[in-house]
């Protein structure tokens, strides 16, 4: 199961090594498997978020997760993406924005390309740290099966009923930023964070809107099975119909849609960081795409293990972790923050999550093994 999970991802490092061995040198190759590790560290919390989606997507969406999603999230992503932003920041035509990261030397009104990308940080910490601040804030102010902070969880789960909530904070949040974190460019940040709200709400609003039709059709599907069976005297309960988790069609589309927008968010730290390793935009985009299909894999290893059902923290951690590159991006906007930190932020919450989901699974262990003793000891005074 872990080589059939991962090796498109060996066989995607390897060719992409030995290409940039070829082409760059020594120094590329080395390069290249910086990014790769980057983007790796960057994103773990990534993969534990897009497994919790993943997971309630059909067999089929998974694979056009794995194979159509991996060519967006490489070249949609971390190469055409970014040369939308420049081009639409700076006001640059398109044949200008291709000339200037093509050519790293090449400048336009003093900039490189890398410059220019650097210079729309502003846009794209604002509009990728609001997207994110609404998922953890949906996460933490929903009510939840299980608590890991319940300090935390349980007050924010309270005042979570209140309607709308979150966008009310995440708005606070995006007119703080804007207030504190743009001089100069306020109207920009206020409208590039209105953008990655309405963004979050309309995909996730109509995915829910889909899978909520696709749940009330199965509904009526396994009541109509039921009642047929009790006419026909059938023994048995009724035949299930499609899992009520798994969704596929217009609820899966906006799903894959949902999870695409998410890794650009992910992504856009990571992207803007990589200029201060190579100004080469192949080498970049070769680099993180290494790392994005590893993040692809995890997912969907995660998904087929059942690690999240098995570790029910890391949700949990994953979902803080988002939270707190929201507000390192909304930061960002006015000062630099080292990408080391990102990525120890990310890795130190899904570390203590894990170790919290194992300590939880051992003390279950031992209660259930006490239980199973206690009727022999009754029997045997």
């Amino acid at each position: 199961m872990f080589l059939r999970t991962f090796g498109w991802s060996f066989a995607t490092t390897v060719a992409g090594l030995i290409a940039a061995g070829l082409i760059w040198g020594a120094e590329g190759f080395g390069v290249v498997l910086i990014l790769a590790i980057l983007e790796i560290s960057l994103s773990f919390d990534n993969a534990v978020v897009n497994a919790t989606v993943l997971k309630r997507m059909s067999p089929f969406w998974q694979k056009i997760f794995l194979t159509v999603g991996v060519l967006i999230a490489v070249f949609g992503m971390r190469l055409l993406f970014p040369l939308l932003v420049v081009g639409l920041t700076a006001h640059i035509g398109p044949s200008t924005v291709i000339d200037l990261a093509l050519n790293s030397g090449h400048t336009y009104h003093g900039l490189t390309y890398g410059q220019h990308l650097e210079a729309a940080n502003p846009a794209i910490a604002a509009f990728g740290g609001t997207f994110l601040l609404m998922i953890f804030l949906d996460f933490i102010l929903e009510e939840k099966d299980f608590h890991w902070l319940r300090w935390i969880e349980r007050p924010l789960e309270r005042i979570g009923r209140l309607e709308a909530l979150s966008s009310v904070i995440a708005l606070v949040a995006l007119a703080l930023a804007a207030r504190f974190f743009a001089a100069g460019h306020a109207e920009t940040v206020l409208l590039a964070g209105l953008l990655g709200l309405a963004t979050y709400l309309a995909v996730n609003g109509l995915s829910g809107v889909f899978e909520s039709g696709l749940e009330s059709e199965e509904s009526e599907e396994s009541a109509e099975s039921a009642e047929d069976s009790d006419e026909e005297g059938a023994a048995g309960a009724a035949k299930p119909g499609k899992s009520l988790v798994q969704v596929a069609g217009k609820a899966a589309f906006f799903l894959f849609l949902y999870l695409e927008v998410l890794d650009a968010s992910f992504s856009f730290d990571g992207v803007v960081g990589a200029f201060a390793i190579s100004n080469d935009i192949f080498q970049i985009t070769l680099g993180l795409g290494i790392g994005a299909m590893y993040i692809r894999s995890l997912t969907v290893f995660l998904v087929r293990k059942g690690t999240l059902d098995d570790y029910v923290y890391l949700e949990h951690g994953a979902h803080y972790a988002i939270g707190a590159l929201a507000a390192i991006l909304l930061i960002s906007i006015e000062y630099k923050i080292p990408e080391i930190v990102t990525g120890l932020i990310g890795v130190a919450f899904i570390g203590a999550a894990l170790g919290s989901s194992m300590v939880r699974n051992r003390r279950s262990s031992a209660l259930e093994a006490a239980a199973e003793r206690e009727p022999t000891a009754v029997g045997g005074r």
